[in-house]
């Protein structure tokens, strides 16, 4: 695990998807490196009055389509190729999204488990301070991602607020919605992905009311995710899991009491009527529905050719490797990949945006029903290339959202 290198996966599926579109290779060469990237220190005094320098990132990989966008996340094993390489994803998302923004991606290496509210408040400000200058509705427009949250970004703002000189509410999204929030951003990402999930079943020909489906990862975006199946499509919800383990219940399990336990005990483990699985064995399970909600790199070649589910739904960022995908394809897997499955996060960010902009904002009824016509025109777009170029989902989505990147960059007169 700690051999693997994010980075390196996206650049080999650029790869991929330039010997299908046979790409010029000073084009290609342009798509694998980042346009622009910023590293910083940021020195914070602790509640206990020590001094500790925490390292930060962002990132600006590609934006020829808009300004760049994407989630800013607060993890001890962040790593600056984690950082390029979700920014990488972003762009894809982006464009296969056909939304006008480009793909950005921050980082700062912290644990904020172990960090008071007022320290991360002070961390989250610093961070500001030092990339204000290269962020803005205009050039870059940060949002939440793993570990950071709608207090986080108001903060965040307010903090941008403050040195520019003005009201700024439109530099960050994912924000509460009394400082310009999006009414439907909370659950968009695991509601996007249940849009394509919905679009895949009926490829795959599942009932979805009938279906069982297993969730790794129960955080914002897993807990929304088994809450949805279960209202939308009255699906079974049988396996759960977080970083300390996984349960199963054959007879299905309840997703407000899974993350109601969670919220008491720190983990969805012990849940009473459940029966305790590893993280390893939920994603092996017999299910119609896979949805891994979690970190990058958890199906692979060792354990792809144990995966037994219809459909895998890719939430995370990056949860299968590329060798992993030549294995779930030839075993007639279909995927929905994570920049087509969790686009639904960047979608109503994107909304929200135009919502700070005008100074009106949606009922959530339209929030959902744009959503739902943005999302559901992309996964068409993929299905269309697949069958077009006679390749897997993951390329398709590649060969769709490249080739709207590309045609900016030709027209802008980049390359």
């Amino acid at each position: 695990m700690s051999d693997f290198n994010p980075f390196e996966v996206a650049r080999k599926q650029i790869d991929e998807c330039a010997e299908i579109l046979k790409l010029d290779s000073s084009i290609h060469e342009v798509l694998k490196n980042p346009m622009r990237e910023l590293h910083v220190s940021l020195p914070i005094r602790m509640d206990n009055g020590e001094v500790h320098v925490f390292k930060g990132f962002r990132i600006q990989y590609n934006d020829a389509r808009g300004p760049a966008k994407g989630g800013i996340r607060f993890h001890p094993e962040e790593t600056i190729d984690t950082v390029r390489a979700l920014a990488c994803w972003m762009t894809w998302k982006c464009a296969l999204a056909d939304i006008p923004l480009g793909g950005g991606k921050g980082g700062i290496i912290c644990n904020p488990k172990e960090m008071s509210q007022a320290e991360l408040e002070r961390l989250s400000r610093a961070y500001i301070g030092e990339i204000y200058r290269f962020i803005g509705p205009r050039m870059d427009v940060p949002a939440p991602d793993v570990y950071t949250n709608p207090q986080i970004m108001a903060w965040m703002m307010d903090e941008y607020s403050k040195i520019v000189g003005g009201h700024q509410f439109g530099v960050i999204t994912g924000k509460p919605l009394c400082v310009g929030g999006s009414r439907g951003r909370g659950d968009a990402t695991a509601r996007g992905g249940m849009y394509t999930i919905r679009e895949a079943a009926k490829v795959c020909n599942i009932d979805l009311e009938k279906a069982t489906i297993a969730v790794q990862g129960y955080g914002n975006a897993g807990y929304f995710a088994a809450k949805l199946a279960k209202t939308f499509f009255g699906s079974k919800i049988v396996a759960v899991s977080d970083s300390k383990g996984g349960i199963y219940s054959s007879k299905g399990i309840d997703p407000d009491a899974a993350m109601e336990h969670k919220s008491k005990t720190r983990s969805v483990v012990g849940l009473p009527g459940t029966e305790s699985v590893s993280n390893e064995e939920l994603l092996e399970l017999e299910v119609d529905v896979l949805i891994p909600a979690a970190l990058e790199n958890v199906i692979t070649e060792k354990n792809a050719k144990n995966i037994k589910a219809k459909i895998v739904a890719e939430l995370a960022n990056g949860p299968t490797t590329p060798e992993a995908d030549v294995i779930l394809n030839k075993n007639g897997i279909h995927l929905i990949p994570d920049f087509l499955c969790n686009a639904g996060g960047v979608i109503v960010s994107y909304f929200e945006m135009i919502q700070n902009s005008s100074m009106y904002y949606w009922e959530e009824k339209e929030v959902y029903e744009r959503l739902d016509k943005k999302i559901t025109a992309a996964y068409q777009s993929v299905l269309e290339s697949s069958k077009k170029y006679n390749i897997n989902m993951r390329q398709a989505a590649y060969v769709v959202a490249v080739e709207r990147v590309v045609e900016a960059m030709k027209t802008r007169g980049w390359v």
